[in-house]
């Protein structure tokens, strides 16, 4: 029956079916005692089956046990270990974890660290900028000599006299139709924009014909009072009036007249920024503003050096 019972737990092998070598292996009988029958009736009753037990040994029990018992069952598996701490401002518990108001300090740094840079990278590519068009306008020193001419009260002018003042310059004449007038207003304009800021210091607007045979003291005196108030108009002979526009590398040219006499001057429409030592700093085309022209001056006039030493 013991036999029997072991048989039946070591089949399956299954999950909870328990090993055949685990269950309690019947101890042997005890040695007979001299004098004894030789035989003994095994237990079971009358119609049992006997059995010798003189020599019997427990390798008789183990024969009755399944094969795959008779071998060593294996070690029970140990435990998985935990897996190792990550490293970094986690792994320290939660004490050594910064705070959410030092993460944001942190962000907050990283962010004004790069603000910086950007803005470090801006301000050397503008002072690259200036360096390089300060070289090309010393290179080009537009402005450069004198000229002598009247202006609309007959008084002699010279270059010198606007030396030490920001001038903003127009070549034109009376008898334009269109163009002239638009370009002086603009120019009047940007003058009265710059007036407006404390602390810039004053611009002179002026205007230079390219048209002496018809735009002598008198025509000036009448054509620049519908402009700025300050607006200075220049004037001489046509030897005079040439050289003034060739320091600045302006062209004129007059066109054919017509019956009654009258005609057209063909020339270059710029605004021409000088500086305070009388050079050439920008110049503004039609599609400038009169914002855009004072802008420009106001930031000439924050970064000026001059070109000549």
């Amino acid at each position: 029956m013991g036999a029997y019972a072991h048989a039946q737990n070591g089949r399956g092998g299954g999950e909870g079916a328990q090993c055949a070598c685990a269950l309690p292996v019947p101890a042997p009988p005890p040695l007979p005692v001299p004098g004894a029958s030789a035989a003994r009736r095994a237990p079971g009753g009358a119609g049992g089956t006997r059995l010798g037990v003189r020599g019997q040994s427990p390798a008789m029990f183990r024969a009755l046990l399944p094969a795959r018992c008779l071998t060593r069952c294996p070690p029970p598996r140990p435990p998985p270990r935990p897996p190792p701490p990550r490293r970094g401002l986690r792994s320290r518990a939660g004490a050594g974890a910064l705070p959410l108001w030092g993460r944001v300090a942190v962000a907050a740094g990283a962010a004004a660290a790069v603000g910086a840079g950007w803005l470090y990278l801006r301000e050397e590519r503008e002072r690259r900028r200036r360096a390089r068009r300060r070289a090309e306008l010393r290179a080009l020193a537009l402005g450069q000599g004198d000229f002598g001419l009247l202006d609309q009260e007959g008084r002699r002018r010279s270059k010198a006299d606007f030396r030490g003042q920001w001038v903003l310059l127009y070549f034109g004449f009376t008898h334009c139709p269109d163009i002239c007038p638009e370009e002086l207003g603009k120019l009047s304009r940007a003058v009265a924009l710059l007036e407006r800021e404390p602390g810039l210091p004053p611009v002179q607007p002026l205007f230079i014909t390219v048209d002496p045979e018809r735009d002598d003291v008198a025509a000036l005196g009448r054509y620049v009072r519908d402009f700025h108030p300050r607006l200075l108009g220049l004037t001489g002979s046509p030897e005079e009036v040439r050289a003034a526009g060739s320091a600045y590398r302006v062209y004129a040219s007059a066109g054919p007249k017509d019956e009654d006499g009258d005609y057209l001057v063909d020339h270059t429409v710029v605004i021409y920024l000088l500086g305070p030592d009388g050079l050439f700093l920008d110049y503004y085309g039609r599609s400038k503003t009169d914002v855009q022209i004072a802008q420009s001056v106001r930031r000439h006039m924050e970064t000026y050096e001059p070109l000549l030493d």
